[in-house]
């Protein structure tokens, strides 16, 4: 997979997309750690909560946000 980067959504979430743009996941601020929730989707365009190209990422904890560290723990 390509190099993923982060794009703030909102207080406490932040999406995960590939270079080319497609969304993999999310990371949710929850009890003060990051945790990321993989996102697929099916072949109607419908969401598959932990599904996708990361689904056994799925419920990966990061103590904080970093470009780096996210690509290092979910390569």
């Amino acid at each position: 997979m390509n190099q993923l980067r982060l794009q703030p959504v909102g207080s406490g979430i932040c999406q995960l997309l590939t270079e080319d743009g497609l969304h993999v996941g999310n990371f949710k601020l929850i009890g003060g750690i990051w945790k990321f929730k993989a996102i697929g989707y099916d072949a109607a365009g419908q969401v598959v909560p932990g599904g996708g190209p990361l689904t056994k990422k799925h419920n990966t904890v990061i103590s904080h946000l970093d470009a780096d560290k996210v690509n290092q723990a979910l390569s």
